[in-house]
């Protein structure tokens, strides 16, 4: 296996003909754990969204384990093994959580990992998508999406809105993801503080630009690094 699993050249993408990211360089090694942060639209979504080819590429090419997949739909990313929680959540609300899992299962996935990883999950396990709590809702796409069995999973904000609780227990499942080496973990975050202590390195944008590529205990210890490009220091993240 390729020792990179994403790599960005010199990308330019957004949507339609307006232009979110500027010529973006960037290596995720396998099995890394990379936070990706910065202020309201500075293009972190949009980095993702070209990850996973649901932004339009004006520019550059991305690369996966060592294939470029410029031209490949979103669908035929998600088979060769790169898996996106969006903001959204994008789960089917009219089919009960057993179905939305299903719905996502590919090769030899089993259900009884998802519920495994999120024990609430089989107690809900016939109802409703659409009947979960916000906490609930997030855990079944993240689940969903671990049915793919993606080599790499990218997570978009995937604590916004939820209680400090449920927030803790979901960086905790990512960690014990990331553990056992069988993803790669890119984590966009707006509660900086948990990102920086799950990432090992970290990337600031600003503008669309990265900023800011370094490791994540660099930028513990010297949060002036991240008043300066992101506006706020660690105490208030």
């Amino acid at each position: 296996m390729n020792d990179l699993a994403i790599e960005l050249r010199g990308v330019t993408a957004g949507y339609g003909d307006t232009t979110v990211l500027h010529d973006v360089n960037l290596k995720v090694g396998a099995s890394e754990r990379l936070a990706i942060v910065g202020r309201n639209g500075v293009g972190k979504t949009t980095l993702m969204g070209t990850i996973m080819g649901t932004t339009r590429l004006h520019a550059g090419s991305v690369w996966f384990q060592g294939q470029d997949i410029s031209r490949l739909s979103p669908h035929k990313r998600a088979i060769a093994g790169l898996g996106l929680v969006p903001q959204t959540r994008n789960i089917f609300p009219s089919l009960t959580v057993e179905e939305n899992l299903i719905a996502g299962l590919r090769g030899d996935a089993s259900i009884e990992e998802a519920y495994a990883l999120f024990p609430r999950l089989k107690e809900r396990r016939r109802n409703g998508g659409g009947n979960l709590s916000g906490g609930e809702q997030q855990m079944l796409a993240i689940a969903r999406t671990l049915m793919g069995q993606p080599a790499v999973l990218l997570l978009d904000e995937p604590l916004e809105g939820l209680a400090p609780v449920i927030r803790e227990m979901l960086m905790e499942t990512f960690d014990a993801l990331a553990s056992k080496g069988k993803h790669t973990l890119l984590l966009v975050e707006q509660h900086t503080a948990l990102a920086l202590r799950f990432a090992e390195r970290v990337i600031i944008l600003d503008a669309g630009k990265v900023v800011h590529d370094g490791a994540a205990e660099e930028l513990l210890s010297d949060p002036a690094i991240l008043e300066r490009h992101v506006g706020m220091g660690l105490a208030e993240v």
